[in-house]
This record gives C-alpha cells, structure tokens and sequence, in this order.
C-alpha cells in the first residue's frame, strides 16, 4: 500500500497562500485549511486539495478549468496549486457546503429549487459544449452547492451557489476517447451509446443531466436507471442499464444502427438491441412520456421527454434547453 501523499496537519504552500491539511476523504481528496490575518484578526477559511500519483487527472482538471473557470461562475473554480511540495501535481479548489445528490435526499427540491439548480447546471455545460468539450461525468454527487443563511428560513430557494465539479475527465469531442467510445462516468449515469461502446459526444452530458432531472423530481434516493435484478458486480449489469432505457424512453429506432459504423461491431451490437428488445415484455414498458400528472407533474414530464433520446443526435443541446419555457417562473432566474 502505497504511503498517502499529505498527512494531517501537514501546511502545504501554494501560489498564494498556505494551506493545513485537516482531513482526507477520498483517496485523493482532503480538505485543508486556509490561514488568513488581518490586524488582530485570525481566520482559517475551508478549502478542498486534489492530488494523486502517476495519472494525468489533476494535471486535466487544472488545464481545463484555468481555461473555463473565468467564462462562468457555474463551475467550481481552482483557487491554487501547490507548489511546495513539487510533486505530484495538487490544486486547490473552492469548498462548498454539500452536494446535490445528498441535499436533494435530505429534503426534496421544491419546484423552484429544481428550475433553479437546473439552469446552473445547464449554464456550465453550455460553456463547456460551446468550445466542444464533454463533461462525463455529470451526476448529483459532482454538483455541489452552498445553503442560504440558517437565519433566512423563510426562502424559497434554500441554495446560493450551484457549480458542476469534478472536471478531471472532461475531454474535447474529437478527443480519441470520445471518437472510440471509451466507457465514461458511472454506469446508471450513462447513455446509451456510451453503454454500448459507441463515440460520444457532449450531447452525452445532456442524457447524465437528465437522469439527474429525474431523481431530482423523484427525490427520495430514486434512481430510474438502477436495475433491480442484477447487482452492480454482474457481467450484465450494463445491458440490464440499457433494458432501463428502453422501458423508460424507447424504442430504439431503426436509424439507430446507423451509429454503429458497420462491420461485425454492427453485428454484435445490433445483437444486444435485439436482446434488449426481447427481454423486456411488453408489461414491462413504461413509457415515461405516459407518466400520470399525480406522479410527475405535465410540465416536468414534457420537459424530460425532450431531453431523454436515446438516439443522441435527437437530444436538444443545453444552449437549446435553456430557452425553454419550462424555465419561465422564480426558479428559472
């Protein structure tokens, strides 16, 4: 087992500041302290440091976000990077209160809160599409938001800021990653094409968005795309994912086939659209677009129907998404 790459207390020196490391809580994650003083006054000011050995991540996430972070306050920024020690590579990022997917669990978002975390979300992405970059990894756990003031009960939006993280694994579009449908972000966040092996573009962000749009408007822990028959360590846990897809939001149309390219990949995987197709009974489908109003209200219905296609080249892009009128009202400011 390899030794950690800071240890508790530890005081690291940035660019421009120095930081105490307080806490790990992830293998390359630990939030530290940052020291501020002014006359008589001491203040130490949260942070998060990112660091790991021998993979290129921080190095990306460092590149990627001193090119997007000032074209939007949506994303979470970068505040420093480490200098002392050299090696390896460490940046220090912004620290916010919580996540969205352990916020919208502890209480369910009201509808404002969800017109309102949603443009941000779809603010970031559309800086990020707009130079043809793909996120990938969009999911509840990598939007992080700050709470308004305990003192002001009385909002009706309970967040301040909202801001996509974790960009470590954000490529371009012509990347070749991208052109050779390198598996991206976790499973039950996945497209379709990404599921079977297809190129992937950012119009893949725009389905993860809408899975989160979903449990979002669920609340309660819900994912739709999570399989009940399998267990995540199955060999067929992704095609069970895909089985989800087309109960939810198929079928997969005949011009579909035409992502495949050709050759015996077409072949193998027109075979797992036919199995997906005869595995899933009749009984089993439930079109979401069919979902009663006392479940998913009609307004939020219409507009997860627009975002989830399973053909990518059908889904609306996130510039497009946010001059729907599905936005119009409080929470769409």
């Amino acid at each position: 087992m390899s030794s950690p790459i800071f240890k508790l207390g530890q005081v690291v020196k940035g660019k421009l500041s120095s930081y105490k490391i307080t806490k790990q809580i992830q293998e390359t994650v630990w939030f530290a302290k940052k020291t501020n003083r002014y006359r008589n006054l001491t203040t130490e000011d949260p942070v998060v440091i990112k660091s790991v050995q021998g993979h290129f991540r921080v190095e990306n996430e460092r590149d990627f976000l001193s090119r997007f972070q000032g074209r939007t306050p949506y994303l979470r920024p970068m505040v420093d990077e480490i200098k002392e020690p050299v090696e390896p590579t460490a940046i220090v990022l912004r620290y916010l209160d919580d996540d969205l997917r352990r916020a919208s669990d502890t209480k369910k978002l009201n509808q404002n809160e969800l017109k309102y975390v949603s443009k941000r979300i779809l603010e970031a992405l559309s800086t990020l599409h707009e130079d043809g970059f793909v996120h990938t990894d969009v999911k509840l756990n990598n939007v992080l938001v700050n709470y308004v003031s305990a003192n002001n009960d009385q909002a009706d939006i309970r967040f301040t800021d909202v801001e996509l993280a974790d960009v470590g694994g954000a490529y371009p579009a012509n990347h070749k990653y991208a052109k050779e449908g390198v598996p991206i972000g976790a499973p039950v966040w996945r497209s379709s094409e990404v599921i079977l092996g297809l190129p992937w573009n950012t119009s893949t962000d725009i389905w993860s968005f809408g899975i989160c749009l979903i449990r979002l408007i669920y609340g309660d822990n819900f994912d739709i795309m999570t399989p009940r028959r399998v267990t995540f360590d199955d060999e067929g846990y992704n095609v069970h994912i895909l089985m989800q897809h087309f109960k939810y939001f198929g079928p997969f149309l005949p011009r579909y086939a035409e992502l495949f390219g050709g050759g015996e990949a077409e072949k193998e995987l027109e075979l797992v659209i036919q199995y997906v197709f005869h595995n899933v009974p009749e009984s089993e489908r439930k079109p979401f677009s069919l979902v009663s109003a006392s479940e998913v209200s009609r307004e939020d219905r219409d507009f997860v129907c627009k975002i989830m296609k399973l053909d990518p080249r059908d889904r609306p892009t996130a510039k497009e998404l946010l001059q729907d009128k599905w936005f119009e009202g409080n929470g769409g400011k």
